[in-house]
């Protein structure tokens, strides 16, 4: 069984010392008088440095994470990672934990191969479970944190074969019963299947024909396209986007998003189970994580499209649909303080164009948990908003894209992450992380999800933790310059998740509990794990993963209440 190379990390490790070097032996030399409210864009690596080293200590008291460990570690912005992603020292992070080792074995056991060649990894390898349901299939979503960790590990063919399968795989003929799906729909999963007779391999799809629900993924396709970005970012080999077959595949899946039809609003108008939250959890109409994701996808596209007659008709597209989305989602899906004491005292039934409450939102239907949940500082994207609904619930992953695409503004991102902070016994507890908060108990959750038997309170979709949020967290505090979140997450992580068999997710108000239906050796659990210790060894990685603010919709950058 092949090991992860080391050379890699040593190699981080060397170009990081040097950096430090240089560092200590220029000081602040040459740096000039910085406006402490001007946009870290117009910032060179020596001025932010001195800004940030120049910040007294002492004031940094309110925030959890930056105590003088973190704060020290801060060091220079790396144009690999893309501009003004932060680097952070790997000094206390290089001794490889043993269950790193455990990990990458883990990881290469799940492997699928097609014709010899790898072309992704199953879901799960649990042999203590009878039941293998479609846990031995590849899933789009499920192999992007196994591409990033092979990516991250200097092995790209197999990402490379797995973006091209799942294109070819998306030109086939998709029916479900006596209806056809649209050209651009991508596969949920496929399987492949092994004739030792005949010696052919054969590979079949699931379009959601076969899936619980029969449910079409909508995020299958904007994966698609996040994870072309990062093997383009990671390996710079820019000619597999440019494949005819790649850029068709990309203005197939957009085709279906950008079509103008009834509704009145950018967002994307989804059904339940169309994601992560595959099962009914009342997350149908405009579900945060498909919008961040479909934000995300089209900023990925439009570094991707050729700039031929086609692919200039869509990006005209996609920059409309970005300054429309922005616009609408960091106006009315973001609840902090202010906003929800605003809601709170909305009138009701305004019309015309100078209405305030524009959804009709009764400030009744309010949740009491939020009273309390909600902090003086912090905020986040709430779960859903439409005509008179507004599902106030916290929802992890699209949170976190929100941060990485940076559909949410610097402050916040900022925000975001003084929420985790204030709230993390609620959304972390004692395995991270929660992919929604809170849970539905009885007669609501009885209405809400038709009284699922897996998604009772506290565990699965509704309220359950999940180790492969882990990365996600991790990119989004390196992103905010908050390493020590992703630390405190990840020494959480390691004290269990070999012991327990790398489960699917914890059951739990606090996470305690291996999930009752929950598959071992979780492919997704164990990738999670391995990208968050790359990233925190080499935050470069984050820039394959990470955007940042584009200028036509940057606004303006107020100090975040991490600076008191």
């Amino acid at each position: 069984m092949d090991r992860p190379k080391k050379r890699d990390t040593l190699r981080a490790v060397s170009s990081m010392s040097s950096l430090t070097a240089n560092v200590e032996e220029n000081g602040s030399k040459g740096i000039r008088a910085v406006n402490s409210l001007c946009s870290i864009a117009e910032l060179n690596d020596k001025d932010l440095l001195a800004l940030l080293l120049d910040r007294p200590r002492l004031k940094l008291e309110r925030n959890k994470s930056y105590d003088e460990k973190s704060f020290g570690d801060l060091s220079l912005y790396d144009g690999r990672s893309g501009r003004n992603t932060p680097i952070f020292s790997i000094r206390d992070s290089f001794d490889i934990h043993p269950l790193v080792t455990e990990a990458w074995e883990a990881l290469r056991r799940s492997q699928v191969y097609f014709r010899g060649q790898p072309v992704g990894t199953i879901a799960a390898y649990d042999h203590a479970s009878e039941e293998v349901l479609n846990y031995d299939q590849v899933f789009v979503r499920d192999f992007v944190p196994s591409a990033l960790a092979f990516l991250m590990n200097g092995e790209p063919d197999i990402v490379k074969n797995f973006l091209l399968k799942t294109i070819q795989i998306q030109g086939q003929d998709k029916k479900i019963d006596k209806f056809k799906l649209g050209d651009g729909a991508m596969p949920a999963s496929f399987k492949v299947l092994h004739n030792p007779i005949k010696k052919t391999d054969t590979i079949v799809a699931d379009f959601g024909e076969s899936a619980i629900g029969r449910v079409a993924p909508v995020d299958s396709g904007f994966w698609w396209i996040i994870l072309l970005r990062a093997y383009t970012k990671s390996t710079g080999d820019h000619s597999l986007a440019e494949r005819p077959e790649c850029q068709k595949g990309m203005r197939l899946i957009l085709s279906l998003c950008l079509s103008e039809g009834f509704d009145t609003f950018p967002t994307l108008l989804c059904a339940d189970g169309c994601s992560m939250v595959d099962r009914r959890m009342g997350v149908y109409g405009y579900p945060i994580e498909i919008q961040a994701l479909f934000f995300m996808a089209l900023r990925s596209a439009l570094s991707m499209l050729k700039h031929d007659a086609e692919g200039k008709e869509f990006m005209d597209k996609i920059v409309k649909r970005l300054h429309a989305m922005s616009f609408h989602m960091r106006s009315y899906f973001w609840l902090d303080f202010q906003q929800l004491n605003d809601i709170y005292r909305y009138k009701t039934e305004e019309y015309s164009h100078t209405a305030v409450n524009k959804f009709n939102v009764i400030p009744d239907s309010i949740p009491d948990w939020l009273f309390d949940f909600m902090p003086l500082r912090g905020g986040y994207f709430v779960g859903n908003v439409s005509p008179a609904r507004m599902d106030f619930r916290w929802f992890a992953l699209g949170n976190c894209i929100a941060i990485l695409s940076s559909l949410a503004t610097p402050e916040q991102s900022m925000a975001i992450m003084d929420l985790i902070e204030a709230r993390w016994e609620e959304l972390v507890g004692e395995m991270p992380l929660k992919i929604c908060y809170p849970a539905m108990e009885s007669h609501e959750w009885r209405i809400v999800t038709g009284c699922d038997p897996k998604n009772t309170r506290w565990s699965y979709h509704n309220g359950g933790s999940w180790p492969v949020l882990l990365w996600l967290l991790t990119a989004a505090s390196i992103k905010t310059g908050r390493p020590q979140i992703a630390r405190r997450a990840i020494d959480l992580a390691e004290a269990r998740l070999l012991k327990d068999g790398w489960p699917e997710y914890y059951d739990g108000k606090s996470g305690r509990f291996i999930g009752k239906q929950a598959r071992k050796f979780q492919t997704w659990s164990i990738a999670g794990y391995l990208v968050a210790k790359m990233m925190m060894d080499d935050p470069t990685h984050v820039g394959m993963i990470s955007m940042e603010e584009e200028k036509p919709m940057k606004p303006v950058l107020n100090r975040s209440h991490s600076w008191t």
